[in-house]
């Protein structure tokens, strides 16, 4: 059971940094394990797919309502279309990857290593002079963050899809000014920054994942303790990246208009 005190905390803090450089430096050391990578991306994919979607058309008809309503109370409908896009890509597109890639393939992941762990496997490649980060952790933490670039630019079809339908048949709006709209406050950097976040977000969510599956003990109850706090903390760590990483978009990147 990990210490609860702040001495654990920092402790614990340090090993996932330390886990962070080990996966960066092992990622371009030979052999890379190319076959294990495709199985996990596919993987990722198969378990988040279909989630991501279901879950993107509502989260943007959200949206569209929201600032549609919004819109028409300060006689803006105009930019309803540009709101809406910033909203979905900046920000809801790469939470949502985020989310989902820590919930289901991070999970799995986590639970994959952590019963690996607990049945002695890491030790004994460890015995054998076989990395476990560069044979399971690196191929796994590559299939999230390529997956979460993927499904980024997925979301973001979606949801402005969705939020235009939602704008223009429930609430009336006009199809060409939603869509004349999109160049009015958007720009292309936005679309960089949505991809960079879900890049990053896809990172930790791998790292996370990994970090507690391999530190798993206790059998199987530990396992499930240990899949529980990763998708917490990857949670928390989101979120807080998320903050940082806009705050400096927002400074680097100026306005369009401005």
């Amino acid at each position: 059971m990990p210490s609860l005190s702040p001495v654990g905390g920092v402790r614990q803090a340090g090993s996932l940094f330390a886990l962070f450089l080990d996966v960066f430096r092992m990622t371009f050391k030979r052999p890379f394990q190319v076959r294990e990578f495709i199985q996990q991306a596919w993987f990722v994919a198969g378990v988040t797919l279909l989630p991501t979607i279901l879950v993107t058309i509502p989260f943007g008809a959200v949206i569209a309502l929201q600032l549609g309503t919004l819109a028409r109370q300060i006689g803006a409908q105009s930019f309803t279309g540009s709101a809406s896009v910033l909203a979905i890509i900046r920000e809801a597109s790469p939470i949502v990857v985020a989310l989902l890639i820590a919930g289901a393939g991070g999970s799995a992941i986590c639970a994959d290593l952590g019963s690996r762990k607990i049945r002695d496997e890491i030790d004994a490649m460890e015995v054998l002079g076989i990395s476990p980060v560069q044979r399971l952790v690196v191929p796994r933490v590559l299939a999230c963050m390529l997956i979460a670039v993927a499904l980024n630019g997925l979301v973001s079809v979606v949801g402005v899809i969705g939020g235009y339908f939602f704008n223009v048949v429930l609430q009336g709006g006009t199809p060409g000014a939603y869509l004349a709209s999109f160049s009015a406050l958007a720009q292309l950097p936005d679309l960089y920054a949505g991809e960079i976040k879900a890049l990053i977000f896809g990172l930790l969510a791998g790292v996370t994942a990994a970090y507690k599956g391999l530190n798993a003990g206790g059998g199987p109850k530990g396992v499930g303790d240990a899949v529980n706090q990763s998708v917490i903390i990857t949670f928390m760590l989101l979120f807080a990246v998320n903050f940082v990483i806009t705050a400096v978009y927002f400074q680097v990147v100026p306005a369009k208009g401005t």
